[in-house]
């Protein structure tokens, strides 16, 4: 049933007012009106008069929704964990964690001490923030507080709960910014003391299941030969400050985009505009260097460039860690960076230099971008601006392009400074997966190019870029395969490997382009390369392994126990190779598979770069640790009670959405292209069941473009609320579980033809 309320009455909201000045005030005062239209499943549609109303209808749509999410991750960015939660509680970060309150809340005050954030935005276009991205921050705090003072006792009247202001959401998106670079440093640069440290190491705890696939298809893989199509499959994590909301801003004659941005962001980051599409994926390019510090004899705190002595600066970081009390840190800083505690002795110690530790430029570079509407508009964006943090670019439009490039922010280090300059056995054991440089002269210090934004990043002329009118794709790769049929080489080493082995997702998402190409790409076809559920490790293995097991049903165990395995060789053998819910053997084979892949050589045929799609491959069964891989699993399975042809749906599932729902896919070792995974080691716990999802697919979106417009599915996969009370908590995670999709109403058309319309019309003022 349709729902029409409005809560103040107007037949248009482009007939409401547009902004005035308040009169009398002695103050610019904004009056902000729009119209959020709200279609199944809870997604808004913002229709605005201007940008800082589009701002402001969207601020109050998100905080209906996640009003206290959104005060955390305020929390967090404002380093105040401590201070509510306590400073040894985990500050719940599953991409760097485990991590305490005080440890999270000394890296952010480090970082935004002494007004050092408001003097990064401040700077004049392109590097801060512009006008019109100032607006739209402006609207969304003000929508975000009209709803707040709207709600009786907020967040249950928890005592953390305050207004927001512009300055929190940038910080909440230049910590964002900060992921794959300082983000990774927080206890190290929070546990910083002199000659506190005998290790060299640096440890980088991320879970590894972070990432995404991107598929763009040009006019010559798309049915038809018109237009273009893209899918869009970001992973992430469902808690904390990096999920990620739906949402459609429109301005008429301004901007009309939909997608989804990151919690706290007021823009859309992946998305469509009438003609194009675009999507990121994280990129392997490194956003950070390591450098070494050759500290003065007797003195800790100094260090040598080009023989001179130069001495850190020490800053007192003060956490309240409740209502009268706080723990004072010294934070320490070189002129590369912040100082690590790892690898800090008597003689030498380890500072981090973040390519985006200054960038002020992503937010105006996303809210250009809602705005394109082709690949030739996105790329003169993304030269102007040079702002995206840590991911690359996968977009198309419907003038049939498909275009791939990292953009991203990269130090400035060729391959030949890294000869001159990564010069300890330490540091060449490390290169290039990790890149740690000389600090003792001057000559180590990143370089620019010409048409670099700011020193010390590479420059639009050197980034990889691949347009082309088949298809462009990643998976977290490095760029060298993007097509296979023109692989980009001759990069620095800075940008991740060339002619290694891929990540099973890489190898299997080309399969599945390559299957599909030929025929033609449609919508439907498009979004199965996410719902197949396809498994690589079985695609390539699960054959052999029935046939091992069907020869010899009877298999050696770790602990010395013969085991019969043929009712899970049976299992096996029905198995469809699938991760849906239902499918029955997944269970099984994941047990045997993590086991397996930690067997030296267990493919027969090694990885091959002259065939970097099809090898490695033929599982070598005649290894005793696969064979005893598959005898621990049906023994682990019969210990705990678990039929060997349990369904997936009886071990894997989510707490995110309410309750435990079933959720489909598997993690990267078993090379599934739909990423779900908890945050242990993947193996079935003594309850029988593996650990919680708690992140993978997040929003994906598959979209058919044409010069007629957009025509796309999409999914949100823990849903649009992170309220428990809201009907809208958990509806898209049990649409995922069933391998559905919600139709994307994007013209007005469809937006009002939707069974479950509501529209509030809003008007309010600003500061």
């Amino acid at each position: 049933m349709r729902v029409l309320r409005l809560v103040l009455a107007a037949s248009l909201v482009l007939g409401l007012a547009a902004p005035a000045a308040a009169v009398g005030t002695g103050q610019a005062a904004t009056i902000y009106s729009a119209s959020v239209r709200r279609t199944e499943h809870g997604i808004p549609h913002i229709l605005a008069r201007d940008i800082g109303s589009a701002g402001y209808g969207y601020g109050y749509a998100f905080a209906q929704d996640n009003l206290c999410a959104l005060e955390e991750i305020m929390m967090t960015a404002n380093g105040d964990r401590s201070r509510w939660f306590g400073p040894d509680a985990d500050a719940g970060d599953l991409s760097y964690g485990p991590l305490t309150n005080l440890a999270s809340d000394t890296f952010v005050r480090s970082v935004l001490n002494n007004g050092f954030l408001r003097r990064v935005m401040d700077q004049p276009a392109p590097l801060g923030l512009d006008a019109e991205t100032r607006r739209l921050i402006d609207g969304y705090v003000a929508g975000v507080n009209r709803h707040m003072a709207e709600t009786a006792a907020p967040c249950h009247g928890a005592r953390w709960v305050r207004p927001v202001t512009s300055d929190d959401i940038t910080q909440m998106g230049f910590l964002f910014s900060q992921f794959g670079g300082l983000h990774e440093f927080q206890r190290a640069i929070a546990d910083a003391k002199p000659a506190g440290s005998t290790a060299a190491a640096i440890p980088h705890p991320r879970s590894g299941e972070e990432g995404s696939n991107g598929v763009a298809i040009g006019a010559r893989g798309v049915v038809g030969g018109d237009g273009s199509a893209l899918l869009a499959n970001p992973h992430f994590p469902w808690l904390g400050g990096d999920r990620m909301y739906q949402v459609q801003l429109t301005v008429p004659g301004v901007m009309d985009v939909s997608g989804a941005s990151i919690y706290g962001t007021p823009f859309v980051v992946i998305g469509h505009t009438q003609h194009l599409a675009w999507t990121h994926t994280v990129s392997t390019a490194q956003r950070f260097t390591l450098y070494e510090l050759h500290l003065v004899p007797g003195d800790p705190t100094s260090y040598l460039v080009d023989g001179r002595p130069e001495r850190m600066t020490e800053t007192d970081v003060i956490v309240p860690t409740g209502p009268a009390s706080s723990v004072t840190t010294k934070v320490y800083r070189s002129r590369y960076g912040p100082v690590l505690a790892d690898g800090w002795t008597a003689t030498h110690a380890v500072a981090v230099r973040g390519a985006s530790a200054d960038n002020g430029r992503a937010f105006n570079e996303w809210v250009s971008l809602d705005q394109d509407d082709s690949v030739a508009e996105l790329r003169e964006t993304q030269n102007r601006y040079q702002g995206v943090p840590f991911v690359n670019t996968i977009a198309a439009d419907a003038t049939g392009v498909a275009y791939f490039a990292d953009a991203s922010a990269v130090p400035h280090v060729t391959d030949e400074q890294a000869a001159r300059c990564v010069d300890t056995p330490e540091a060449k054991a490390l290169y290039p997966n990790e890149i740690e440089l000389d600090g003792s002269t001057s000559d180590c210090a990143w370089g620019s190019d010409p048409d670099a934004v700011v020193p010390g990043i590479f420059g639009p002329s050197r980034y990889p870029t691949l347009s082309r009118a088949d298809f462009v794709t990643n998976s977290n790769d490095s760029s060298w395969l993007t097509n296979p049929a023109a692989p980009i080489t001759s990069l620095p080493a800075i940008y991740g490997p060339v002619g290694t082995k891929r990540l099973p997702r890489t190898q299997l998402g080309l399969e599945q382009i390559q299957d599909r190409i030929g025929t033609g790409f449609t919508l439907a076809n498009m979004d199965e390369l996410l719902t197949a559920e396809r498994n690589w490790s079985a695609d390539r293995a699960r054959d052999a392994t029935v046939t091992m097991c069907r020869h010899d049903p009877l298999l050696m165990s770790g602990d010395g126990r013969e085991v019969d395995v043929s009712a899970g060789c049976s299992a096996l053998a029905a198995w469809s190779g699938r991760n849906s819910v239902g499918d029955r053997g997944a269970v099984l084979w994941r047990e045997f598979w993590l086991r397996a892949a930690r067997v030296p050589e267990v493919w027969s045929v090694p990885f091959d770069p002259s065939r970097p799609v099809s090898t490695p491959n033929t599982l070598d069964t005649d290894s005793p640790g696969v064979r005893q891989a598959l005898a621990d699993a049906v023994l682990r399975l019969a210990q705990l009670h678990v039929p060997v042809d349990a369904p997936l749906s009886a071990a894997q599932y989510t707490t995110v959405g309410g309750g435990e729902l079933p959720v489909p896919g598997c993690g990267n070792v078993e090379g599934c292209y739909d990423i779900t995974a908890a945050t242990d080691s993947g193996l079935l716990g003594d309850g029988g069941r593996f650990g919680a999802v708690t992140m993978g697919s997040s929003f994906v979106m598959a979209v058919r473009l044409t010069r007629d417009g957009p025509k796309a599915r999409t999914l949100l996969t823990y849903s649009e609320s992170s309220d428990p009370s809201s009907p809208h908590h958990g509806d898209q995670t049990v649409l995922y579980g069933r391998g559905g999709w919600v139709p994307d109403r994007f013209s007005e058309a469809e937006i009002t033809a939707s069974p479950e319309l509501s529209v509030s019309v809003l008007c309010g003022r600003g500061a």
